[in-house]
């Protein structure tokens, strides 16, 4: 039986996006005040998007892509560079869930795992991230250690390992997440950083 390369635990990718077209297109979606952690999905499931759709079967792990379709969102209708962004990796591959995730000031995301966000495991999807809004109090650690991600970066983290977010600082925290199918030209892009 073939065993599956082992990546490291945090690359970043050769991608680098403009922070204050993602920022205005960001701070226009976020409509309202939120207490803690705001999520804006710019794909969804397509039974969300199109509720004339059939609701498919549920899953044991809303992050494996495979259990629906994914469709853009009236969201992302109104954020044509994020929108520009999510097409530069469909020419690669396939993407599934894409998000605007929000963390307020002075709050955390607890310590976690999500098991199929990594290249090793089977049936895997990864998340790319792209830091859009990191105030000097946001701190993000992967095994215990801090990942120095900066606005407009791209990077490949390993999920289905411990992590936790910190903001420390006086504004909101702000990613674009990104969940693709990891085939042979992503997995080229990531050996290639190298």
């Amino acid at each position: 039986m073939e065993t599956k390369k082992q990546f490291e635990d945090r690359i970043q990718l050769p991608f680098k996006f403009d922070v204050e077209k993602m920022l205005l297109e960001a701070h226009a979606l976020k409509q309202e005040h939120y207490e803690y952690y705001k999520v804006i999905p710019l794909r969804s499931p397509a039974h969300l998007v199109d509720t004339s759709l059939p609701f498919p079967p549920p899953t044991d792990d809303y992050a494996d892509g495979s259990w629906t379709n994914w469709m853009d969102t009236p969201s992302l209708k109104k954020a044509p560079y994020l929108k520009s962004i999510i097409d530069t990796f469909s020419q690669y591959t396939t993407v599934n869930l894409v998000r605007l995730l929000f963390l307020a000031p002075n709050a955390i995301v607890k310590e976690h795992t999500d098991p199929t966000l990594a290249l090793e495991k089977e049936k895997s999807m990864i998340r790319l991230t792209i830091p859009i809004d990191n105030n000097e109090g946001v701190e993000f650690f992967l095994n215990e250690t801090l990942v120095p991600m900066k606005v407009g970066e791209c990077w490949y983290l390993r999920l289905s390992d411990t992590h936790r977010v910190i903001n420390k600082g006086t504004t909101d925290r702000i990613n674009l997440t990104i969940d693709v199918i990891p085939n042979d030209k992503i997995i080229e892009i990531i050996n290639n950083v190298h």
